[in-house]
This record gives C-alpha cells, sequence and structure tokens, in this order.
C-alpha cells in the first residue's frame, strides 16, 4: 500500500512538470485617466441616449415615438379599422430595437384614452389608464385596439414626395424617415417630458389655435409680440394656469419658467361637499388624496370629514365632505396652498436642433421650425417639378410620333431583332431612349391619333405648372403663404377651446404661512432645570395636576396663544427665537421638553428667562451683579431673516442677575445679598439702543455684596408694602428690609 501510494506522488508531480508555467505577454492590467475612460465608455451612452431617446427634435416627437407612428401608417392605420395593439407593438419592433412593454407604454401615452397629450395622435378603444391617476393601470395590449387619429394627416402629408431623408432601421432591412414633414408646430401644441443624461427636457402644451395663429404672426413678422397670440400653456386635464406677465415672458423668449396650476372645485350646497374635477398636469389624484388625509390626521386641517375618489365614466371627481358653515372658498385656498392641488410646471424647452440640444423659447421653436418646414416644402416642390419634368419628356417624345403614326408603325413592324426596336426609333424620330421606351410600350390599341392627341393636350398645361412650381421655389414669400394657408387648415380642422382657464395672479387670494397657523390660547412654562412646556388652556382645566422632575420647580409661567413667538434668554449672552407654533403641544402629566437638547446648548449653557412676544413691544430689563440695570427694546431682537439664534444678546462683563419683559412702565423691585432694597419705576432707567449696553448704575451694593434679584412689585408677595422702599433718583444704597418684612420672609422660608 506505501509503494503505491508513493507511485501515485511520483505521477502527480510528474504531471505538473509537464505543465509550463503561465507568464503572460502583456500586463493583466494598464492605468488609465478617469477623464479618458468617460470619455472612450461613458460619453458614447451619454450622447445616444441624449440625441437617440429622451430629447425631441423639431417635428416634435422622440424617435420611439416617431418608429411607432410610422409603423401604423405604413399598416394603413389612417385610414383603416382599428387593430390590436398587439399587432402594433409586434411590427414596430422591427424599427424599435426594444421590448414590448416599451414600446406599448409609448403607445398608450399618445392615446385618446389616455389623456395625456392635447391633441392625441392614436384613437384608441379600451382601458388605456389615465393621465391624472397613479393607480389605474392599462389594459394588456392583446385587448385593446388602436387607429391613427385624423390629425395624423397632418404629419404624414406629402412623405412620399420626398420632403424628408429616410434612413435604413437597426438590421438595414428597412425604411424609416428621420423626422415627419408636420404641418404645424406640433412641438409646442402636445407636451412632452425627457430625461437624459446630463440634461432634460419638460415642453409644456399650448392651444393648437393659438400656436397656429402665433406661427402666421411669426411668418409675416419675426418681431411680432407672441404674448398677443399665446395667453398662456394649456393642458390636457384641464385646471386653472395662475398668469404671470413675467414668467410668461420669459417662457416665450427663454424656453424656462414656472407655471403654477391649480385645481377646478365645485361646492355641492346639497351634499355639503366640495367636488374637485379638473387637477394640475403634474400631479395625480391619488396623491392629492394623500395629502389631504395626512393633513386631516395631523390636525392641521379640521374641516374636512371624509374624502374619497369618485371617478367614473364620467371622469375624474374627488369629493371632500366638509363640516358645516365653513368657507368653501377659503378652505380650498389652505388646500393650494399645503397640497399639490396646486402645482408648478418648470418649463425647460429643450430639443435636438440638427442634432444638437438646444434651449428655445417659443419664438426659437417657431423659427426652427419655420426654417425646418421651408426645407420640407421646398423639396416637395422639386419633387413635384421632377416629376412632371419627367412626364412632360415622355409627352415631348409622343408629339414625334403623332407627326407620322405610321412611320412608328412600320419601324416596328419591320425591325426583325427585339433589342433594336428602341435603337430604330431613336434614330428614326430624333428621341432619346426613355421617350423610345415609353412609345415601344404603348399598346396597339392606342396607336391611334385620338389618344395622342389627348395625352399631348397636357404638354401645354404641365409646362405651365412647372414654371409655376420653379417660380414658387424662386420666390420664399409663395412658399411663407403655403404655410399659412396649411396652418388655417390646420386650425379650422382640429382647433378647440382652451380646457385650462387662465386666472392672473393679482386675482388670486394667497394664503400666508401665518394663516395657517391655528391660534388658540395656552399656558407656557419654565423650570429651574431648563424644561419647557406648551400647554392649552382647555388640556390645563381638564388636568391642572402638573408633573415635575423631582427637585424641580417652575421658574416662570406664561399665558400666551399659539400664533406667536418665544425667546430664550441663556446665561451666555445668547437668545434663541422659536415659533410656538412648532413647538409641540404638552399635557400637564409630561415633564415637557428639555430645552438643552430642543435649542442645542452648550454643555455649560442654561435658559435663565423666556419671553412671548406677538410684535416685539416693550422692553427688556437685565440687572446686573454690580448693581447696574441696561434697559433695551425687544426690538432689538426682531430679525428680517428669522434667525434662530442671536449671540451677545446683553453684556457679558458682569453675570446677570435678572431678566424682566415689560410692556408699559413698571415697577420693580431690587434686592442685595444683604437685604437692601429699592423699589422704582422702569422709567428711570434709560432706554439704551446698543443691546450689550452695560447700564447704568440703580443700586449701590456694599463692599463684597452684590444685587440679588430684580423682580415686579406685584410679583414680591413676601413684601408687605413694596412701596416703603421706593427711590425718585438713582443710583440709591437702598434701605434695609423693615421688620414686618423680615417677619414674612422668614415665614416663607420656614414654608
Amino acid at each position: 500500500m506505501a509503494e503505491k501510494k508513493t507511485n501515485k506522488n511520483t505521477d502527480k508531480k510528474h504531471a505538473d512538470a509537464l505543465i509550463p508555467a503561465f507568464v503572460p505577454d502583456k500586463p493583466l492590467f494598464r492605468e488609465e485617466t478617469i477623464t479618458a475612460t468617460l470619455e472612450e465608455n461613458y460619453m458614447p451612452y451619454a450622447m445616444s441616449v441624449i440625441v437617440s431617446r429622451a430629447i425631441p427634435e423639431i417635428d416634435g416627437f422622440k424617435p420611439s415615438h416617431r418608429k411607432l407612428l410610422y409603423t401604423m401608417y405604413k399598416k394603413g392605420l389612417l385610414k383603416g379599422p382599428r387593430t390590436k395593439s398587439a399587432n402594433v407593438v409586434g411590427e414596430t419592433m422591427k424599427l424599435n430595437p426594444h421590448g414590448d412593454q416599451a414600446i406599448y407604454d409609448t403607445m398608450v401615452r399618445m392615446t385618446r384614452g389616455n389623456q395625456a397629450l392635447l391633441h392625441p395622435f392614436v384613437d384608441s378603444k379600451g382601458n388605456f389608464g389615465k393621465q391624472y391617476s397613479r393607480d389605474m393601470q392599462c389594459a394588456a395590449p392583446r385587448y385593446t385596439e388602436v387607429k391613427l387619429d385624423r390629425i395624423c394627416e397632418e404629419l404624414f402629408a406629402d412623405m412620399d414626395r420626398d420632403a424628408v431623408d429616410f434612413v435604413d432601421n437597426y438590421d438595414g432591412t428597412m425604411k424609416e424617415p428621420t423626422l415627419f414633414p408636420v404641418t404645424f408646430p406640433t412641438i409646442l401644441v402636445n407636451s412632452t417630458q425627457g430625461l437624459a443624461v446630463g440634461m432634460a427636457t419638460n415642453i409644456c402644451s399650448f392651444n393648437l389655435k393659438e400656436v397656429c395663429e402665433a406661427a402666421c404672426a411669426f411668418i409675416d413678422n419675426k418681431d411680432c409680440d407672441l404674448a398677443e397670440y399665446i395667453q398662456a400653456p394649456d393642458f390636457s386635464t384641464g385646471g386653472t394656469v395662475i398668469y404671470s406677465q413675467s414668467v410668461m415672458r420669459q417662457i416665450l423668449e427663454e424656453g424656462r419658467g414656472s407655471v403654477k396650476i391649480r385645481a377646478k372645485y365645485r361646492f355641492d350646497k346639497k351634499n355639503n361637499c366640495i367636488e374637485i374635477y379638473e387637477i394640475p398636469y403634474t400631479t395625480v389624484c391619488e396623491a392629492i388624496m394623500d395629502d389631504v388625509v395626512k393633513l386631516v390626521k395631523d390636525g392641521k386641517i379640521k374641516e374636512i370629514v371624509d374624502v374619497r375618489d369618485e371617478t367614473d365614466l364620467g371622469g375624474l371627481k374627488i369629493t371632500l365632505d366638509v363640516r358645516k358653515n365653513i368657507d368653501p372658498d377659503a378652505l380650498m385656498n389652505k388646500l393650494y396652498k399645503m397640497t399639490s392641488l396646486q402645482e408648478n410646471f418648470a418649463c425647460n424647452f429643450n430639443v435636438l436642433i440638427d442634432g444638437r440640444p438646444q434651449v428655445l423659447g417659443v419664438r426659437g421653436l417657431l423659427s426652427e421650425w419655420l426654417r425646418f418646414r421651408l426645407e420640407c416644402v421646398k423639396r416637395e416642390i422639386r419633387f413635384d417639378i421632377k416629376t412632371k419634368s419627367d412626364k412632360l419628356h415622355l409627352l415631348k417624345g409622343l408629339e414625334k410620333i403623332l407627326l407620322d403614326i405610321d412611320k412608328a408603325i412600320k419601324i416596328v413592324r419591320e425591325t426583325e431583332k427585339d433589342d433594336l426596336v428602341i435603337p430604330n426609333l431613336m434614330w428614326g424620330f430624333g428621341i432619346d431612349e426613355i421617350q423610345a421606351n415609353f412609345v415601344a410600350d404603348i399598346k396597339l390599341r392606342n396607336l391611334n391619333k385620338e389618344y395622342i392627341l389627348e395625352k399631348t393636350g397636357d404638354i401645354a398645361q404641365l409646362i405651365e405648372e412647372i414654371n409655376d412650381l420653379k417660380d414658387m421655389l424662386d420666390k420664399e414669400h409663395r412658399i411663407r403663404t403655403l404655410i399659412k394657408r396649411q396652418l388655417r387648415d390646420v386650425e379650422k380642422k382640429y382647433g378647440k377651446e382652451r380646457l385650462t382657464d387662465i386666472i392672473h395672479e393679482d386675482d388670486v387670494v394667497t394664503v400666508t404661512n401665518e394663516e395657517l397657523i391655528e391660534d388658540y390660547n395656552l399656558k407656557l412654562f419654565l423650570t429651574r432645570d431648563g424644561y419647557f412646556k406648551k400647554i392649552p388652556m382647555i388640556a390645563l382645566r381638564n388636568n391642572p395636576e402638573q408633573k415635575l422632575k423631582e427637585g424641580d420647580v417652575f421658574s416662570q409661567e406664561i399665558e400666551w396663544h399659539n400664533k406667536s413667538e418665544v425667546l430664550f434668554f441663556s446665561d451666555k449672552q445668547s437668545v434663541y427665537k422659536l415659533k410656538i407654533h412648532e413647538l409641540p403641544d404638552c399635557k400637564a402629566g409630561s415633564l415637557g421638553d428639555y430645552l438643552s437638547n430642543t435649542l442645542e446648548l452648550s454643555q455649560d449653557e442654561r435658559i435663565i428667562y423666556m419671553c412671548a412676544t406677538d410684535n416685539y413691544a416693550g422692553d427688556v430689563l437685565f440687572a446686573f451683579e454690580n448693581g447696574k440695570i441696561a434697559r433695551v427694546p425687544l426690538e432689538s431682537y426682531a430679525t428680517k431673516n428669522n434667525r434662530r439664534k442671536l449671540i451677545n444678546a446683553y453684556s457679558g462683563v458682569v453675570p446677570v442677575a435678572g431678566i424682566l419683559h415689560i410692556s408699559v412702565p413698571t415697577d420693580i423691585v431690587c434686592a442685595t445679598s444683604n437685604d437692601r432694597l429699592i423699589t422704582l419705576s422702569s422709567d428711570l432707567v434709560p432706554l439704551k439702543t446698543t443691546k450689550t449696553t452695560q447700564g447704568v448704575q440703580v443700586l449701590k451694593p456694599k463692599k463684597d455684596y452684590k444685587l440679588k434679584y430684580m423682580k415686579r412689585a406685584d410679583m414680591c408677595t413676601e413684601l408687605a408694602d413694596p412701596n416703603a422702599y421706593r427711590i425718585r433718583a438713582i443710583p440709591s444704597p437702598g434701605s434695609f428690609l423693615k421688620k414686618d418684612d423680615q417677619k414674612n420672609q422668614q415665614l416663607s422660608l420656614l414654608d
């Protein structure tokens, strides 16, 4: 056994020795800069997406749309009956090398049933979903039927007259057009969205009548005022556009701008509900309902009882059941502010012009479309001239035969070989090969004078038509007149009234954020350990028993209301400003919010005072331990940009002993650590405009003593008569506590 094992090991070593070691001829990797990698690998992909997928061209179509519509056109679906969508999808795959689902999704958006386009290109039967619904899915292609809509006649008009170039499809078995010779600016009539690599496009739709009017005016005068003809965007989902002259001018000239669209509604008094029947183009009804439900759950909207989707065959309808005696207009103004019932359509007119992406305004798009359309018509005219010239050439050869029909018959009859018939006719009548072939192909029964006279009678008319076409080709104004006539025909045949209403921005009731805040009475509490409570008065009346952290006490209480601001003063000369409505309501049984976390205080910083205000009226008194008091207007802490934290809010030279906010002249009491007191009116302290002022000397404490506190006179319950310590001028050394007040103070300490 041992010998056998040794033989196996020897064989293995021998076999390994026969395998040559792998020595690569080239390195396994190579170093390359990231810019070179991007240029070599990523840039071709990016350009392919931009040029061949996401950005539309001047005819208003992306390649996927163009391939689909052209396939339907070649299948005879412009005039014939509808066919199953699956048939169209399958045929389109000969031009579009993508999956069937992607092709079907492209078709769905162009159908009349989906309502995504102002002027749909596909006449549909079956369920194709809806533009305004996220959950309403379209049926499978085997169940739906389609054909081209009548307006597609304007897309394919004169395509067979060499109006545009044709190229091979992806496998070289078919030809497809590079563009459609559209007779009107389709790029402006239907909405188009696209997301490419590093760029995007978002083109809104305009009313067909307005676009045709504007195009005609532009043909006459390229500097015309387009705003006289195009009022505002017009969307297939209706709604109301809030018109802004400056924004509209920007869209017309630059192709950028944000259009505000809001939903339409009606109030049903009988059922006490609001019915929303048209919504912005950029949202869906499910998103609106989610927004409303969230507002109701969060307590921000209390007028709505129920919300439901009642969309049916009659169209979109979202119903809001509301409480009695509410103002529906005021409620809807709130919803416009807080939900997607009002949305913005951000215009970005990015279009491929001669293979290069450009952002153009409506004027620029009309200019490029007119240039494109002029070239299409010129190519059609050249095609007609060539066709008619070829026919004229044949008829002129036939005209020569008319001079001696018997001679032509004799030449054919006496020619022994078939391949000599054409040369003999050419020699006999002085005609070329094309004319001779035409004569030779005439049937025997047509070799009579009547037939030839009838045919050659068109020569004069053909010459006149060719001369007219050449004249038109030389005179561009005639072509422009033809284009205008075609635009008028399109407007007459397919134009319709606006779906989207227009309201001027000056007529819109704007709800401010302040108006959305619910105002109610409440009580604010600040504790010594830095806890803060905001409790509604209703909740406080139902449960007045307060819960505090062990050993903690209330340092301040303020009765106020929700629509206001609160200022927190810290011992580090900082002020923190908050909107009261942004702070959560508390229950009396909770500890409240820990301000150190809420305000993000530094480790050794604590809040020593708070004040609530509506309009920053009144003054703030700062009492310092050296006996000085500073009076600063509260307005000094008002800021335009709603800053949350203000530093250097008061002087930090000497520690502060007390802070008071007063709205009117108030009597205050100040006490030193050796029990000397004064009572004075706040008017005795001069007002300073600088927040960091050190104040004026009010109380003169003895050496090694300091000012202990500053209180309102009406809050000093431990003093029998605060007026007994009143002073008329400052500074003052103060008076010692009287015996009665000493007893009261001792009793309070015992308590």
